[in-house]
């Protein structure tokens, strides 16, 4: 599970350019971190690994580099991990922690890092899994409306033709239902999308054959029936 800081960053547009278009043409884009954002989602997913009984949490940031944002995270991190002294705190530079995550990514429970980081952490994690369209996301504001969506989007380039993969759609419900604390039917939910993956019950781009709508029936009806036999 990667939880990424999503408000902060790189992403939050602060900088410019100066002396545009002209061979001494310089670029600066700013990245802004707050304590307030490091906490929340370093505090977040730690209390995201006591809750569901995951005993390893590692953040991953650039502070032998970006020595002033990042440093910040690693104050943090130290003073958040050791409020949850049940959980293995453990701290990767990003480029060792892609390195890990492709050479053994079971040795991790629960990554935690900055916008940017996590942006590209994710998409990689999806890949190991098997694509973007098994992967699934949540924007949580805490205490308030949150969205779940698949990391893909909507791949409107496919439309119409059935062969968009709804598997992280699927897993997305789950984590919402999740969230609601609807446990029963974001098991049911989930289960039915690994049993699809197993029976090869897949659109094309998983090297199955069904059509989106085949696939999505076959989800309900999957996760129907778990729910009744329970």
């Amino acid at each position: 599970m990667v939880f990424r800081e999503n408000t902060e960053g790189l992403y939050v547009g602060v900088g410019g350019f100066f002396k545009k278009g002209t061979p001494d043409e310089i670029a600066v884009q700013e990245d802004v971190n707050s304590r307030k954002g490091v906490e929340r989602i370093i505090r977040y997913a730690f209390e995201y690994a006591k809750e569901n009984g995951l005993k390893r949490v590692c953040m991953s940031d650039k502070s032998n580099a970006m020595t002033f944002a990042h440093d910040l995270w690693q104050r943090v991190f130290k003073q958040v991990s050791a409020e949850y002294p049940g959980i293995e705190s453990r701290h990767l530079y990003i480029d060792t922690l892609a390195m890990e995550v492709v050479r053994d990514p079971g040795q991790f429970d629960v990554l935690v890092t900055c916008n940017l980081f996590g942006d590209i952490l994710s998409d990689l994690g999806a890949q190991l899994a098997g694509g973007l369209g098994l992967a699934p996301s949540g924007n949580i504001h805490p205490g308030r409306t949150s969205l779940f969506e698949p990391v893909h989007g909507a791949a409107p380039n496919i439309a119409g033709k059935g062969i968009a993969n709804p598997l992280g759609s699927a897993l997305a419900a789950g984590m919402m239902l999740d969230f609601l604390g609807w446990k029963a039917e974001a098991k049911a939910m989930k289960g039915a999308v690994r049993t699809a993956v197993q029976q090869n019950f897949v659109t094309p781009d998983l090297g199955g054959t069904k059509r989106t709508s085949e696939v999505g029936d076959w989800l309900v009806s999957s996760a129907q029936k778990a729910l009744k036999s329970n």
